[in-house]
């Protein structure tokens, strides 16, 4: 392909995808975190009118707070109609009930899945725990243990393996019999 082709398409698709997240944004404002937000709805009442850059025709202004102290200066019949417009309007809370309930449900499953590998680790451990007291039980009995080789070969443990193999079994029994 031609490299003058391939750049003029990726163009177009960056500003067909630019175009496309605007196109049904009829609003965008600036929120209180300084972000920019483009909406098919009005932006929230907290919502400064200077910070509101875009709006759609005809949309009548709204009675946002002010970002001076001086009076707005409106005709008596916008401010009228704003309310009008603005009592049907429902409230918006900022809070999304369907994501919030979202929201709790991946933490409840996590909780759950948590609460289930730390059981599996606790029954791990007592198992480890019960293996390492057996085999500490076995080598202080004084009879002869018998292991089996790399080769296959089974051997009788000397006094020396003996009491390296106590001191892992106590290690074992230290960290997991709590």
């Amino acid at each position: 392909m031609d490299l003058k082709l391939v750049s003029r398409t990726l163009i177009l698709a960056v500003a067909g995808g630019s175009f496309a997240l605007t196109a049904f944004a009829q609003w965008q404002w600036i929120d209180k975190d300084g972000r920019k937000v483009y909406s098919d709805r009005s932006p929230p009442a907290d919502i400064l009118e200077k910070n509101i850059l875009k709006r759609p025709r005809g949309a009548q202004v709204t009675a946002a707070p002010v970002a001076s102290d001086a009076p707005a200066a409106a005709p008596a019949g916008t401010a009228s109609a704003a309310a009008k417009g603005n009592a049907g309007a429902p409230k918006l809370s900022g809070k999304d009930a369907q994501l919030e309930a979202k929201k709790k449900q991946a933490e409840d499953e996590e909780a759950t899945k948590k609460k289930a590998e730390d059981e599996k680790v606790a029954k791990a451990k007592a198992d480890n725990c019960e293996l390492a007291k057996k085999g500490q039980a076995s080598m202080k009995s004084g009879v002869r243990i018998l292991t089996t080789n790399a080769k296959g070969e089974r051997e009788v443990l000397d006094d020396s393996a003996k009491a390296a193999e106590t001191k892992r079994l106590q290690a074992v029994i230290d960290s997991d019999c709590k």
